[in-house]
This record gives structure tokens, sequence and C-alpha cells, in this order.
């Protein structure tokens, strides 16, 4: 019975009665889309604080702006390199397993995908990045603009390192505020089991499993590509960075089962955060890493996002040159940076790359709509791990771990947990 109040053992109850309801009683879907989105409105919520609180503190706390612009090039590099390198898997696994050949195209839902090709037209990645400076950042906070408030958080923070003991007492009362902060995070996991309820019985119900029948073949190539990516080249960066995946991905077992349920990653951002912390990863590393990852480190849409033009390539016999496949993958690299955050990305950096290369029929998107939802816990998944595994990566390359604590935590778990699934830290009085 003890197993019963453990985070993950609750959120895998969770699931399975989600599935389970969504199955029997179809009519439930709206009220389980309801319960998901305000379980991750409640998270929403607070990311934003989460990630003010974990980079000042991280940036006033060492007091070394040198340290912060080295580690920010770091992660933006290994970023561009990993997601460049998932697009190109996806391309390439999408070629060999041909998911597309005799896919038929009759009774377009089009009319469905008006929505996302014209939100496409206004699709700018020179816009984005000069969308990173905000006008107003409590406009910021309210929208929970990631990058925006990331921007503001090192510049607040760098003001407050720059006041030396003067800031002193502002950086204690921060650093109460945050603990709170934190707290309530803490509590809102309590109904992480009841999210993913709603989650899982919206998808089955809303889509059920025969719509996974007619594109089976695109599902079964993207699971095994996602699959292939993280045992294959996230296990390779780890090994070679000295730590273990596996042990990793078992530290972090209840994050990846929340983002199951939820299809999104966004729920686990707090609690990776405060993990990673836990595991001697230093505070500033993680608070710049991890927020920017979400952006800029979307592995698992990388891949998807390159499968499904190729496939969509495939339905409708469209011989692409090597020429034109390395202009998707350039365009790729912008287009799938330029939407994150959007609901609906997906489906919109899809319509803008169509209409770039303007050989592909953009109508071809009505054909993803049915089984997208099935495909997008596994791009949230891949999205989580490829983003830890980054904030390890860069922070043991920093020399900011304690690697003693790494060990106790992440490979002996020796380090108490909480019957909410979270690491117990010392707080100090």
């Amino acid at each position: 019975m003890k197993y019963l109040k453990t985070l993950y053992v609750q959120v895998i109850i969770g699931i399975l009665l989600g599935i389970l309801v969504g199955r029997l009683f179809p009519a439930f879907a709206p009220t389980g889309k309801l319960i998901s989105e305000k379980f991750i409105d409640l998270i929403k919520m607070i990311i934003p604080l989460i990630i003010f609180f974990t980079i000042v503190l991280g940036i006033a706390g060492a007091g070394n702006m040198k340290k912060v612009g080295r580690v920010g090039g770091k992660g933006l590099l290994y970023f561009e390199i990993v997601t460049t390198l998932a697009l190109v898997i996806g391309v390439l696994v999408a070629h060999f397993l041909q998911p597309g050949s005799g896919v038929a195209v009759n009774h377009l839902q089009t009319e469905k995908i008006i929505k996302y090709t014209s939100q496409a037209k206004d699709l700018n990645w020179v816009d984005f990045f000069t969308h990173i400076i905000p006008d107003n950042i409590f406009k910021s906070f309210a929208e929970g603009d990631i990058l925006q408030i990331l921007f503001f958080s090192i510049l607040f923070g760098a003001g407050l390192s720059r006041l030396g003991t003067y800031g002193s007492s502002l950086l204690a009362a921060l650093e109460k505020i945050s603990k709170v902060i934190f707290n309530i995070m803490k509590m809102i996991m309590w109904l992480a089991p009841i999210g993913a309820f709603g989650g899982m019985a919206f998808t089955i119900g809303q889509f059920g499993f025969g719509s996974l029948v007619l594109l089976g073949k695109l599902m079964l190539s993207f699971y095994i590509t996602v699959i292939l990516f993280v045992a294959v080249v996230l296990n390779l960066i780890c090994r070679y960075n000295g730590f273990s995946l596996w042990k990793l991905l078992r530290y972090i077992k209840e994050e990846l089962l929340i983002t199951l349920g939820a299809s999104s990653s966004e729920p686990a951002l707090p609690n990776i955060m405060l993990k990673l912390e836990a595991a001697g990863c230093e505070k500033s590393v993680v608070g710049l890493i991890i927020p920017t990852g979400y952006s800029f480190n979307l592995d698992g849409t990388a891949i998807y996002l390159s499968m499904c033009i190729i496939f969509l390539a495939q339905v409708f016999h469209v011989d692409l040159s090597i020429g034109q496949q390395l202009t998707i993958i350039g365009i790729l690299m912008i287009t799938s940076k330029g939407a994150a955050g959007v609901t609906g990305s997906g489906f919109i950096v899809l319509a803008s790359t169509l209409t770039a290369i303007k050989v592909i029929p953009i109508e071809g998107l009505a054909l993803l709509l049915g089984v997208d939802r099935f495909m997008s816990e596994a791009r949230a998944i891949t999205n989580l791990i490829g983003n830890t595994v980054a904030t390890v990566v860069i922070a043991k390359s920093e020399k900011a771990v304690n690697e003693t604590l790494y060990k106790a935590v992440v490979e002996s778990r020796t380090v108490p947990v909480t019957k909410e699934g979270l690491v117990s830290i010392p707080v100090e009085e």
C-alpha cells in the first residue's frame, strides 16, 4: 500500500483510468480536456515566477557574468547541433521506412487547417528574436512569455549582483519568496494524477483508437525514431560526458509520466529544475539551460516535423531532390524555434515550411489532424529528456556539478524522497 502514496504510481493509475474512461465513455472527453487544461494552467501560473527566482538567485549568488555568458553560449551551440541532428535523423528514417507510401488522400478535412495556415503567414523568425526584448515586463509575466522573462531575469540578476553587499538583504528576501513558490508547486503536483487522468480521457474519448489505423505506419515510424534517438544519440552524449542516461531517466520517472499524461512537457518544468538542483547542478546553469531549451532544444518536435514533411511528400508522390531536402532542414532549423510556445505550433511550423518550399500541397496537413495528439506525448517526453540531458552536459562542462551529490541522488538514490515524489532538500531555517 505504501507504493500508492508515491506520485509516479498515482500518475500511472490516473493514466490507466483515463484510457478506460475515454474508451468506455467518449462523451466525457470535453470534461477530461477541461481537467487537463486547468492542471496545466496551474503549472503555467507559477512557471514565470520559478524561472525568475531561479535565474536571479543563481546569477546574483554566483556573481560572475562571464560564466553566465559562457553557459548561455555553450547551451545555444549544443541546442543547434543536437536539434539539427534530430532533423536529419527524422528525414533519413522517413526515407527508409516510407510511412507515406500507399496512404490515400481522399476526403481531406481541409477546413480544419485554415487557422494554422493563416498563423503560418505571420510566422517570422526575425520578429521572434526581436520579440525577446519585452516592452512591458509585467505583460510578459502575465502571458507567461518564457524568453522575455528569461531575458529580464538575467538583467535583474546581473543588476542585483552589482550591488554587492548592499543587495544582500534583497537577495535574502528573494530566497525566502522562492521557497514559498516551490512549496506552492509541491501542492499543485498533488493534482498531477488528476491532470494525467483528464488528458488521457480526452485523447482517447475525442480521437479513439480507430484513428490510429489509417496512419499507423507514420506513428510507428515516429515512435521508433524517437526511441532510437534517445537510446543511441542521447545515450552516447551521456556516456561521453561520464554519466548514465538510464539512471537519469529513472531519477526523473515521475516527470516523464506527468508529461505523458498531460501531452506537454510544461507541467514537468518546475520539478525538473528542482530535481537537477537537488542532484548537484548549479542553480544558475539549471535556470538558464532548462527555460531556454524549452524554445531552442525541442528534439522530439524536430524529429516530428522533418518526418511529417517527408511523409507528405511520399503521400503526394513528390520526389524531393537532395537540395530541396537540405533546404527543408535549413528552414526547419529556424521555423521550429519561431513558433515555440504557440498553441498548435507543430501545424504552424509545418504550414510555414510547406508554404516556403512550394512543392508539397499544404492541404496534406489535414491527414495529420487525427493522429497528431497521439504523437504529442512522444514529442513532449523526448523534448523533456533532451533538455534534462543538455543541462547535465553543460553543467559538467562548466564543472558546475557536485559529483558526490549527483552520484548519491541519481545513481545511488540515497537522498530521501517525499511522498509527493520530490527530492527532499534541506531547508535552512
